[in-house]
């Protein structure tokens, strides 16, 4: 639909605009002189601190000459995403029709359409009035998606109530389609019931008892597809419910022919084909009934993130205690929460204590110990303990709601695979038009007698056998399962396209510090002379340490704490710069630094050397303790490997990919850690900024790249790599720029990830494979191609059963991905690389 011909004539005499770049009072001057210039415009409001233009018009006016009027003044209008539910869409034609309608829009600088979530996504200015009345002209329905609402209730009973009502019409549309099947084909199946019928009721009655039946079904179960159908014929962009509407109209005029106007067929013509109507209307309604009974478990991971939010919640009010909807809690709000409730929001531990399961979030069976102080994220479970919150997140701000929002915009993401997809599916109805009028043409013309009805059957098994929906559904329906599925296991696809992207990296490049490691530094090693007892050796050093605000002072005071130790008093404490620092406690001179001020001391560290050694060849440094004149013990501080790496980067090694890692540490360190934990690649001694170069180094050498990061001065290597994973335990800015987000904070889930990117994009492949193998092969033996060597054609009613299950076969294959599990648990040890996850 030509762009010109679409004017904005449903937007209100008040519209909203949000605009860009104003600092001032003069900024807001010139807008508002631009938009009254606007022919149509009656006045103009415009709100610097809002950012909003205010337009108040006496009539139509066109959005896009608003923004034009904005943008020429020298400001701009973002564009902004709009979610539209469409209803009405059955096949790939549809997707690529609404999409076409959708991008005409004025405003409009992108439209992707979903036909498994049945969702569209439109980016640009545009109104949501004319993005509605534009779907509208393309002969289908839609409405913007309420964020509860369409989450809720609303958008599930609609669709019950679409299951509810093919079921209905698959029993009505059988119970009268069998007895035409029994009267018309029962003698093919049983010997003498053509003369049984012939004798009693007779041929002719039994054609008219069919007509009523069939009548019956196409004005009854079968109008949903000719309210469709025809329209969109009318229109010149035929779907699949024209082929079935022509196929079945098409076998049902034939029939009224030959029952009521006989004289009308050439002799040897006269037939009825009332089952084929009949049974193809059953038959493609049964198909239908099944396709809707799966695509509602295609999407049961996001109804099950949306369930997890309890209804209600319990908050402080006017000191007393009052249960309000959970839509009711403000920021602020004190709620409490008692054992085994689901916390309703985000929010900050102020009072009491307990243990808290976030696997729903992380992916972690274990429960979390929460004290004052501690975050709590809405949608988890109390285990044990009451306890008061202070809401720090509500509605849509809270954790819950944001893995909800980025699972659906990846599972309404169109993937690099689709585009080849629907450019064939958009030219796929009309050759099947085509198709099918060369099939009748070439029976009637070269047929055996009686060619008219071979050509009519043949034409007729061509229009049915086509099936649209496989190809449509082939790729949605493997990312919202896929995508689903990974949300329940803790990885989080920001990006549709990061789950092609990711099954093609060669390379897995990590930063070291709170990904391969724990990310703060803590006490590793701790021996003591003989003669000297630990826990006191330790506090005394704490006591010392406790003074200095060095990393590594405050890991050893952690420790001692940790362990519960009394830290004693501390005089005198001074810090001796290139050696270490020295006090008096409890009457005893403690000296803590490196060897060489343990030499200057005039103390021997010998008896540590084999320790030393090996502390060095883990690429840590030992710092020693003297108390009164003696060596009393010998320390490392390093930040700990988190226990989950080692298994992760072997499980990496087995999908057959290379572990780089990238740290701004030393280089002794980073070998040494990189020995340890079998990583292939190290680059150490970077600067944030060295990052992206050192990516653009590992793609020119091995291919793509993923890069898992989590700090601030991770965001740029993020944005660099093919494809970015942030740890979602790391900043909001690392997790902005990447591609996938890991809740549960460990490797593990990089694994995870990849093994699933290949499981999801080898369904996809199953899938197109089926899709369109099933219609290359099957449209050509409807056509009649096998009848000259061997004498075989398919009955219509066979090819709608075939076109019926088709897309079946393709959702249930995508339905296999639900049972989707972690490499780890379903790859041996001594799987080779390429082995992948089913």
């Amino acid at each position: 639909m030509p762009a010109a011909k679409i004017k904005d004539h449903a937007v209100d005499s008040a519209i909203r605009l949000p605009v860009e770049g104003m600092s001032c009072a003069s900024c807001v001057g010139r807008v508002e002189r631009a938009l009254r210039g606007v022919e149509g415009v009656d006045a103009v409001s415009v709100n610097l601190a809002t950012g909003y233009a205010d337009v108040r018009a006496s009539g139509a006016v066109d959005r896009a000459a608003l923004v034009q009027a904005v943008t020429a003044a020298g400001y701009g209008v973002p564009a902004t995403a709009t979610e539209l539910a469409i209803e009405g869409m059955t096949c790939a034609s549809c997707v690529g029709r609404v999409e076409q309608a959708l991008k005409a829009v004025p405003g409009v600088t992108g439209a992707s359409v979903n036909l498994a979530t049945e969702r569209a996504s439109v980016r640009g200015v545009a109104e949501v009035a004319a993005l509605v009345a534009a779907i509208a002209r393309a002969g289908y329905r839609a409405h913007p998606v309420g964020i509860d609402a369409e989450r809720g209730g609303e958008a599930d009973e609609r669709r019950d109530a679409e299951r509810r009502a093919l079921k209905r019409d698959v029993i009505l549309a059988a119970a009268l389609a069998l007895p035409v099947f029994l009267l018309e084909m029962g003698s093919h199946l049983i010997p003498g019931v053509h003369h049984l019928i012939a004798r009693t009721i007779g041929v002719q009655t039994s054609w008219h008892i069919q007509f009523v039946l069939t009548t019956l079904v196409l004005a009854g179960p079968g109008l949903r597809f000719f309210r469709s159908g025809i329209p969109a014929l009318v229109r010149l962009a035929p779907d699949m419910n024209a082929l079935v509407s022509v196929g079945t109209l098409a076998a049902y005029a034939y029939s009224l022919v030959a029952t009521f106007a006989p004289h009308l067929l050439p002799a040897g013509t006269v037939n009825v084909y009332y089952e084929a109507a009949a049974v193809i209307v059953a038959l493609i309604l049964f198909g239908r009934y099944l396709e809707a009974r799966a695509k509602g478990r295609t999407s049961a991971a996001i109804e099950r993130l949306i369930g997890l939010q309890p209804r209600t919640a319990r908050v402080r009010r006017a000191g007393a205690l009052v249960e309000v909807p959970v839509g009711a809690v403000g920021a602020g709000d004190i709620v409490d929460v008692r054992p085994g409730e689901r916390i309703p929001v985000d929010g900050e531990l102020v009072e009491g204590g307990s243990f808290v399961d976030e696997s729903m979030i992380t992916g972690e069976p274990i429960p979390v110990a929460k004290a004052v102080g501690n975050a709590l994220i809405g949608g988890t479970v109390n285990q044990q303990g009451a306890f008061a919150f202070r809401a720090t997140a509500v509605g849509e701000a809270t954790m819950l709601a944001q893995i909800i929002r980025m699972v659906e915009q990846a599972q309404g993401a169109k993937l690099p695979i689709q585009a080849l997809v629907d450019r064939v599916t958009m030219r796929f109805v009309p050759a099947v038009f085509a198709v099918a009028a060369l099939t009748f043409a070439v029976w009637l013309w070269v047929g055996p007698s009686p060619s008219l009805t071979f050509a009519l059957v043949n034409a007729v098994a061509v229009l049915i056998i086509a099936c649209p929906c496989a190809m449509g559904l082939a790729t949605p329906t493997a990312i919202v399962v896929g995508t689903g599925r990974g949300a329940e296991l803790g990885i989080l696809f920001r990006k549709g396209e990061a789950l092609q992207l990711l099954r093609d990296a060669a390379v897995v490049a990590v930063d070291k510090t709170g990904t391969l490691t724990e990310g703060r530094p803590a006490l590793t090693d701790f021996r003591v002379t003989d003669g000297f007892d630990r826990a006191r050796v330790l506090a005394r050093i704490a006591a010392v340490e406790a003074k200095s605000e060095h990393p590594i002072a405050r890991a050893i005071v952690d420790a001692a704490r940790a362990e519960g130790l009394d830290l004693p008093a501390v005089v005198d404490f001074e810090s001796i710069t290139g050696f270490g620092v020295k006090a008096d406690v409890e009457g005893e001179a403690i000296h803590i630094g490196a060897d060489r001020y343990m030499r200057e001391l005039g103390l021997d560290v010998a008896a540590f050397a084999a320790v030393a050694e090996q502390m060095g060849q883990e690429g840590k440094s030992p710092l020693y303790a003297a108390i009164g004149g003696r060596l009393a013990a010998v320390v490392a501080v390093a930040d700990p490997i988190k226990p989950t790496t080692p298994a992760a980067i072997a499980t990496l090694h087995r999908l057959g990919l290379r572990v780089a890692v990238l740290t701004g540490d030393n280089r002794r360190t980073a070998d040494a850690i990189a020995r340890r934990i079998g990583i292939d690649t190290v680059v150490a001694e970077l600067l944030p900024a060295d990052k992206v170069e050192a990516i653009r180094r590992l793609k020119a050498a091995h291919g793509r790249v993923a890069f898992v990061g989590d700090g601030i001065n991770d965001a740029p290597a993020l944005a660099e790599a093919d494809v970015g994973i942030a740890v979602g335990t790391g900043t909001d800015v690392a997790i902005e720029a990447a591609d996938v987000v890991l809740m549960s904070g460990h490797l593990g889930g990089v694994a995870t990830a990849i093994a699933l990117s290949r499981a999801t994009i080898r369904n996809i492949r199953q899938n197109l494979f089926w899709a369109f193998a099933y219609n290359i092969a099957l449209i050509p033996v409807a056509a009649g191609i096998l009848y000259p060597l061997w004498g075989i054609l398919l009955s219509p009613v066979f090819a709608a059963g075939a076109m019926a299950m088709s897309s079946v076969f393709v959702l249930g294959n995508a339905l296999r991905l639900r049972r989707f599990g972690p490499p780890e648990a379903a790859m041996p040890a001594g799987q080779d690389a390429a082995g992948e996850a089913a």
